[in-house]
């Protein structure tokens, strides 16, 4: 059975800035993304791909092309609304730029809850911190009181807190240790499977890739190549 498409560009191009200091660093993209799959693209770093993952999260309005998200055509500068703010959920690459320093874990992870009008928030923000490894009672710390991996984890729990169909991660482990990345690795794995997740994933390291992503290309100048990663079709 064919997968259905969730995300699809066509001449894609993203820009840093409007009017005359404008440049552009994404050029002429196509690219589909299937329901289910981890799509990534991996590149060095200013090659693009980061800021081609923001203008799909809605963070940055200088764009041009086509780009269709859950079978919704979207202009530039169009915020997310309704369903689709809720399907489409980002993991920064530094977890603690991410958290607001003054605030405690719980807060962080309520607000987007609390925001939709949501029930039973507590609960539902315990369990999801039991489900990617951490204990409740972390929830009562600051971001500088835990480590970089618990912060990451963290950040997923808040991605993840809204039930997401899509997640779209900006170098997700760049910032950790080597076995803490392994473990983040081995969790969006086992989560991707249990939540039915498509994830499109944006990395320098061609492990990092080839550990998570079903298909991937390689993206070099703003530029789509042929090259391929990853269990290719």
């Amino acid at each position: 059975m064919t997968q259905q498409t969730i995300i699809r560009l066509q001449g894609f191009g993203v820009s840093h800035q409007a009017g005359r200091n404008s440049r552009q660093v994404v050029h002429d993209v196509d690219l589909e993304v299937r329901q289910g799959e981890c799509f990534g693209l991996i590149g060095a770093s200013g090659c693009g791909k980061s800021s081609l993952l923001w203008a799909l999260a809605g963070l940055n309005p200088h764009w041009h092309g086509t780009m269709s998200i859950f079978g919704t055509a979207l202009r530039p500068g169009q915020p997310f609304a309704g369903q689709l703010r809720r399907d489409v959920q980002m993991v920064f690459q530094d977890p603690y730029a991410s958290l607001h320093p003054r605030h405690r874990l719980r807060r962080t992870l309520s607000e987007p809850l609390q925001l939709q009008g949501e029930r039973d928030i507590a609960a539902r923000v315990d369990a999801a911190l039991q489900d990617v490894g951490l204990e409740p009672d972390i929830a009562t710390r600051y971001p500088h009181q835990i480590s970089g991996g618990q912060r990451q984890r963290i950040a997923i729990v808040r991605a993840l807190l809204l039930q997401p169909r899509l997640l779209l991660l900006d170098e997700p482990t760049s910032a950790l240790d080597m076995s803490v990345q392994a473990e983040i690795l081995n969790l969006l794995t086992r989560l991707k499977q249990q939540q039915n997740l498509s994830m499109l994933l944006v990395s320098h390291d061609g492990d990092v890739i080839d550990h998570l992503c079903d298909r991937a290309v390689h993206m070099q100048a703003g530029r789509l190549s042929a090259e391929s990663r990853g269990q290719t079709t």
